[in-house]
Order: structure tokens, then C-alpha cells, then sequence
């Protein structure tokens, strides 16, 4: 059987791709296990500084595979098949908290489960042939992997229930103008914009990137003084690393810095 997902690791960028181009990379058995193991180890790689999420063929992600369960699932309990759901559904949880930026490389449909893994990475950048649709409304489910969360955050609460609700689809247009696309470009500039981003914080501070993350993750949630004494600490912290002060010695003599990730 072909891999179902794929790994590459070139300068500092991990590229996840999910391979069911067959089945627009609808979410399967071996993908979810394949992310479940990837995400905590390149979260921990130190030649990791991003990683981007994207889709072979014409598709980011379908979601989760319609067909198969049209044709039937072994049968589990509900508090079986909720573990189950909840144990798979870690991988929005780990895009989203890991200590290093992710990206979605969005060069397609992004459906259901495949737009909410899309929305739990931190940027998306996105081909005008993209396609984000919450979709769950049309097969009578009501949503999983954190897309209600991420969507609300991202565009708001009001908008966020309307696409859920009425399964709408967003163009790439649209979604620049929500601000659900960080970025969108033509078909065959893609990989190259979405690479050159990437390489470019993977050779930021990574030290300094990750706590930022960690701050707009705490934003979300936490009260303003958690968040000030959380930026007070990593601030001082960051002043000590070498990154900083290389970059202080790099402003000084009027060049570019050099980070190193220490």
C-alpha cells in the first residue's frame, strides 16, 4: 500500500503531505497515526524550525472519509468511539501548541476535519483555486478537531456559526478578506511562496517564534495580567539567548543576523 503520508525534512522546513489523491486526502487510519507520531517528534527536532501541512493532487484535505463510512465501520460503543474520536482529534491540538510555527499549504478543496487541521496551524497560505468549507451541516455531523474554536477566533463568533450552520463554502477571495488565508497566490507559485515564508521562519529566532505562539495561544483563553506576566518572563528570557544577542550586535553594525536558535 503507498504511503498515505509523507515526510520531507530540507533547511529547517518539515512537509508533512497527506497522499490519498484518490480520495482528495480524506482523513484515514494511517494519515491520523502518521500525524499522531510526527507531530511530537518534529516538535522536538532541533533541525525542525516549521512545519507545513498540505495535500497531494487537487485536494488540501477532505475531511474525513464519507465513503468508507457509507460503506460501513466495524461497531463500537459510544464511550469507545468517543475515545477513539478524541484520541485522533490531538493532532489540531499539537499544530496548534507545538513550539514552532506551522503552515497550511492550502492547494485545494479544505473540508470539514481537513479545514479544521488547516485552521489549527498557525498561518494558511492558500492558491486561488482553494476551497474552505466547514461541511459538516451537508452529511448531518456537527463538527470535530477544533474548527468551531479556530474559526470563531479567527473571524469571529457570528461568522464563524453562519459557515457551520449553512456549510457555505469560501473561495480563496473571501477567505483572504476574513482573514481565514494569510496569504493567496496563483496555482503555480504555491509551494514556492509557501516555501519561501517557511524558510524564512526557520531561519528566525526560533526560540523567540515559539514563545510567541505561546502567547497568542494564552491570549485566547487567559485574562491580560496572565498574559503580561507570561510576556514579562519570556521577554527577560530572551534577552539572554544568543539569537538576541547576536541580533543586537547584527542592528549595531548594520547587517542581517544570523540566528543559530540558542
Amino acid at each position: 500500500m503507498e504511503q498515505q503520508l509523507l515526510e520531507s525534512i530540507s533547511e529547517g522546513i518539515a512537509l508533512l503531505t497527506f497522499n490519498r489523491p484518490e480520495r482528495l486526502n480524506a482523513l484515514s487510519t494511517p494519515i491520523m497515526e502518521g500525524l499522531l507520531e510526527a507531530l511530537p517528534r518534529l516538535a522536538q527536532d532541533a533541525a525542525v524550525g516549521v512545519v507545513v501541512l498540505t495535500g497531494a493532487g487537487r485536494a488540501f484535505c477532505s475531511g474525513g472519509d464519507v465513503k468508507s463510512m457509507a460503506e460501513g465501520s466495524t461497531q463500537r460503543s459510544l464511550p469507545q468511539a468517543v475515545k477513539d474520536l478524541r484520541g485522533r482529534m490531538e493532532v489540531s491540538r499539537l499544530l496548534h501548541e507545538m513550539p514552532k510555527p506551522t503552515i497550511a499549504m492550502v492547494n485545494g478543496p479544505a473540508a470539514g476535519a481537513g479545514l479544521s487541521l488547516a485552521l489549527a496551524c498557525d498561518l494558511r497560505v492558500a492558491s486561488r483555486s482553494a476551497l474552505f468549507l466547514t461541511a459538516f451541516a451537508k452529511v448531518g455531523f456537527s463538527g470535530d478537531f477544533g474548527g468551531s474554536f479556530f474559526l470563531s477566533k479567527l473571524i469571529g463568533t457570528g461568522k464563524a456559526r453562519e459557515l457551520y450552520y449553512t456549510a457555505e463554502p469560501l473561495d480563496a477571495a473571501q477567505a483572504l478578506a476574513l482573514g481565514v488565508a494569510n496569504v493567496v497566490v496563483p496555482e503555480g507559485e504555491l509551494l514556492d511562496a509557501t516555501m519561501a515564508l517557511a524558510r524564512k521562519l526557520a531561519k528566525g529566532p526560533r526560540i523567540a517564534l515559539g514563545l510567541m505562539k505561546q502567547h497568542f495561544n494564552a491570549a485566547e483563553s487567559g485574562t491580560l495580567a496572565e498574559l503580561l506576566d507570561l510576556e514579562a518572563l519570556h521577554q527577560i528570557e530572551t534577552g539572554q539567548t544568543e539569537d538576541h544577542k547576536a541580533a543586537v550586535r547584527a542592528f549595531a553594525e548594520k547587517r542581517a543576523p544570523v540566528f543559530v536558535g540558542r
